[in-house]
């Protein structure tokens, strides 16, 4: 079956997103997939993608299953793997991320595939697109690094009591394991863990969270969890437990 003009493939090949970048750098030796794709080859398995996006040097014109558009990424900007060319994780999630859903950039945080740092160097290394003014406020709402929309939601409401004192995604070694606290205040031992969308759908990760949790109280840690919807629907219910526990832990 023809993929692109003067590329076939089988037809199950259809369904295999690889082949299908392979099948547009066959045709067009200068791209660079970027968006969906190339968080899917990176660092976000299951990356929402309409179709495959592609950069090229010339405009081309789309065809089913691609979205091809003329634009420049610097080399810095850009992974070759085996013959394959993709944006590298730092701009692939701003890329993809928005305010509706910043999930791109808090992935791309937790699996460690890129920093904020890098993530404005992309920013700066790819100026005047239309976007960027989001893509910057974006940055400035991740500060915290926040692994997740609960917790970025959390970030925000802790900034907006002014509450002081505290570090994401704290590191503790505990019986021989390393942990990490989504939000703790460590100079009075009080840990706020944050329960997203994952602790709702991954079984594992629920029961590693109890672990964690009994560790951190068996040495002297008070623990407070929160859900997303409790974030979002009672968020001076949230502040005002988090103030009653340290008025408690001084």
């Amino acid at each position: 079956m023809p993929v692109l003009p003067g590329v076939y493939a089988q037809p199950e090949a259809a369904r295999n997103v690889e082949l299908l970048m392979r099948a547009a750098s066959l045709r067009h030796p200068d791209a660079v997939m970027f968006g969906g794709a190339a968080a899917r080859m990176s660092f976000w398995p299951d990356a929402p993608m309409a179709t495959i996006d592609v950069a090229t040097s010339t405009r081309v014109v789309s065809r089913p299953g691609y979205t091809f558009s003329r634009r420049h990424i610097p080399a810095e900007l850009v992974i070759e793997r085996a013959g394959l060319r993709f944006t590298a994780p730092a701009l692939t999630a701003i890329d993809l991320a928005t305010f509706e859903c910043a999930d791109a950039i808090d992935i791309a945080l937790r699996t460690r595939a890129a920093t904020l740092e890098g993530m404005y160097e992309g920013l700066r290394l790819t100026p005047n697109r239309a976007g960027n003014q989001q893509r910057l406020k974006l940055l400035i709402d991740s500060r915290n690094e926040p692994w997740s929309a609960a917790e970025r939601l959390g970030h925000r409401i802790l900034r907006a009591s002014r509450l002081t004192g505290w570090e994401t995604n704290f590191p503790v070694f505990l019986d021989g394991r390393l942990y990490y606290i989504d939000i703790a205040f460590p100079h009075i031992k009080l840990a706020i863990e944050i329960d997203g969308r994952l602790h709702e759908e991954d079984q594992d990760l629920f029961e590693s969270d109890r672990w964690r949790q009994n560790a951190l109280v068996a040495d002297g840690w008070r623990v407070l969890r929160f859900t997303l919807e409790m974030l979002r629907d009672h968020p001076e219910m949230v502040v005002a437990a988090i103030l009653h526990a340290i008025a408690l832990r001084n």
